[in-house]
């Protein structure tokens, strides 16, 4: 039986390679305190399945993240100087050549559409004019690794669990999506590979590594804002907030009940970054006690639109760094809450919209 445990292993060695490879490159502005970020992370992965067979204990894994938030909040990733100023160090053209700084993911400075093309002062495998001329020849064929992951993902989530061996599923129950989403990654890289033909076999590790550098700890906001609903959950923060707004909530009001509703899925997703995490809270506040048990509503309808109005204040955080900061930092944006600005009237629209539709179709 295959379960899910070879992905986190694997992505594991990932993060392990790319802390190899930056510990080697003797020119990195900051190799040691890069390598030792990545690579605990790497190694917390491999940990991660002792701790959850319960053969190990979890405080290892909890002294990793405090050391990692250390090694970050103190300067030591990234490739900027303290207080954001360039490095006089040359950066390398392996991982690690990302432009980051110590107190989150890179505010582009320009170096990228500065380098020059000479292969060994470059931040990439390439230059600027090799990647315009590979555009141009490739074409739309750039998009077929990108598509195999969705692909692939969704044929092993809906096939995956009808396979059976010896009358016993081939999949663990619960891992058809995450064993799809790792064998179409893996297969995104060998069609890239084929499709592409890179001069060396190791040019997508160290491509991954420099998109990783650039974007910093930030790739790592996802992995634990997913934990930070249950955590609020379990210390009652959506009873205490239910007691709050319970006195100030005009009595009988269904109109009231549903922007506050709405506001504070949104406000709390602002806060966390996750309309995941903002949900449970919210809905043992106001969404169940007050709108579905006091007013008689629709809970799918209701939690559903509730879950849209938490979207609206994704589009508004930084917090939210896969979907704001993360394109800031790929695109080279000059301004790194450049996305955030361009979406705010977007999400103020729709959140409105959302209480609308809330109002109209719930009850």
């Amino acid at each position: 039986m295959i379960t899910s445990e070879w992905l986190y292993w694997l992505i594991g060695a990932f993060f392990i390679a790319v802390a190899v490879l930056i510990v080697t490159d003797r020119e990195h502005a900051k190799r040691l305190g890069n390598a030792a970020f990545w690579g605990i992370l790497g190694v917390s992965f491999f940990y991660g399945t002792f701790v959850a067979a319960k053969t190990a204990p979890s405080w290892v894994l909890g002294i990793a993240v405090l050391v990692m938030v250390a090694l970050a909040g103190l300067g030591f990733t990234g490739t900027t100087a303290r207080g954001g100023r360039p490095s006089r160090t040359r950066v390398a053209s392996i991982p690690g050549a990302g432009v980051g700084a110590e107190t989150g993911p890179a505010e582009p400075t320009g170096a990228m559409a500065r380098q020059s093309s000479d292969s060994t002062s470059v931040l990439a495998t390439t230059s600027p004019e090799e990647r315009a001329s590979f555009a141009t020849r490739f074409g739309n064929r750039l998009f077929i690794p990108a598509l195999v992951v969705p692909v692939v993902a969704v044929l092993v989530a809906t096939l995956g669990p009808l396979v059976t061996i010896g009358g016993k599923p081939l999949l663990a129950e619960g891992s058809a999506t995450l064993t799809g989403l790792g064998i179409g990654s893996v297969l995104a890289v060998v069609v890239a590979v084929f499709v592409l033909r890179p001069p060396k076999i190791a040019t997508p590790i160290r491509e991954g590594g420099r998109l990783l550098q650039a974007i910093g700890w930030a790739a790592l906001l996802p992995q634990m804002l997913s934990t930070l609903g249950i955590v609020f959950t379990q210390a009652g923060v959506g009873d205490a907030v239910g007691t709050i707004i319970k006195t100030i909530l005009p009595s009988g009001s269904l109109l009231a009940a549903v922007v506050v509703y709405c506001l504070g899925m949104a406000l709390f997703t602002v806060i966390m970054g996750n309309a995941f995490a903002a949900f449970p809270i919210m809905t043992a506040a106001i969404g169940w006690p007050v709108l579905v048990q006091g007013f008689d509503g629709n809970p799918a309808a209701i939690f559903a639109i509730g879950m849209l109005a938490g979207f609206c204040g994704t589009l508004v955080t930084p917090m939210a760094a896969n979907f704001n900061l993360v394109p800031a930092a790929l695109l080279e944006m000059t301004d790194k809450y450049g996305p955030i600005k361009a979406q705010i009237p977007t999400a103020a629209i729709l959140l409105v919209v959302n209480m609308g539709v809330m109002y109209v179709v719930a009850f």
